[in-house]
């Protein structure tokens, strides 16, 4: 029995299911949207979630006020969130759209940055598939 264990298996090993986790959230930030299954969608929601949160708490302490010490940690603190999401993505202009287009179009909202619409079943095997997307504000 799987009591408390976290996350999702997805009928891959562990190297591939990393992968493809990275591949599906590097696309959905790239493009807004990305059509997939509907296990892969819940799976990769939630990381989606967090790594916007990341952002905006990079970006809110870069813009604290206050003397010299605390607007150079806001600049480390920002450089750290960026650190930890290159290492979660691939590709440094990923990230960079996340600072610049993505985590600022949030800096209001409390959660809920992305949804799930069902599409209906794909023709070959009629597996659920569905569109992951970031909500516009």
């Amino acid at each position: 029995m799987r009591h408390g264990v976290k996350g999702r298996i997805l009928s891959r090993p562990t190297d591939e299911r990393n992968a493809l986790r990275r591949i599906l959230l590097t696309q959905l930030f790239e493009h807004g949207k990305i059509r997939t299954t509907i296990a892969k969608a819940k799976a990769v929601r939630g990381e989606a979630e967090k790594m916007i949160t990341i952002a905006k708490r990079g970006i809110k302490s870069a813009q604290a006020e206050g003397d010299e010490a605390a607007k150079l940690a806001g600049k480390l603190k920002q450089f750290h969130a960026r650190q930890v999401l290159e290492g979660r993505l691939d590709g440094k202009k990923i990230v960079k759209k996340m600072f610049d287009d993505i985590a600022p179009r949030y800096l209001e909202r409390k959660g809920g940055y992305t949804r799930i619409l069902k599409l209906g079943a794909r023709h070959g095997d009629n597996s659920q598939m569905v569109m992951l997307e970031l909500v516009e504000e």
